[in-house]
């Protein structure tokens, strides 16, 4: 019984440690959780784009429109998901236009569906795909 205890004690501080890291992980001086980018149009930064691309061949870009990414801690998060799998080559957050683009290998069959549950698992939304095949 002692042992459990101390196990449950245990359990909700770090619970409590990691909720308190991942807000201090970042600050609010420049933008607020309230205000945030839609994504809703295709609007590429064409310098960024093709800094994303640069050095990639064979693989398939998914430009994600996505809304709720306010801050930089959003966008990590984002990447860290997507890192996470094998079949994609880079990633990349662009948080004033509301875009996230995914490389991923030509094999890959990209799904919308998965791609909008892992960014609601982050606590965004989204809500256009655009697939762009670079050779």
């Amino acid at each position: 019984m002692r042992e459990m205890l101390l196990f449950w004690l245990l359990v909700i501080a770090s619970i409590k440690l990691l909720s308190a890291e991942m807000e201090a992980e970042h600050d609010h001086f420049n933008h607020t959780h309230e205000e945030s980018i839609d994504g809703d149009k295709f609007d590429l930064d064409a310098t960024r784009f093709n800094k994303f691309i640069n050095g990639l061949s064979d693989v398939k870009v998914a430009v994600v429109s996505v809304n709720g990414m306010v801050c930089d801690f959003c966008a990590r998060g984002i990447e860290k998901t997507f890192k996470r799998n094998a079949e994609v080559r880079k990633v990349d957050v662009d948080l004033g236009r509301g875009k996230v683009l995914i490389a991923f290998s030509q094999a890959t069959r990209i799904d919308f569906e998965y791609i909008s549950r892992k960014i609601l698992e982050n606590g965004q939304t989204a809500t256009k795909l655009a697939v762009l095949e670079i050779r």
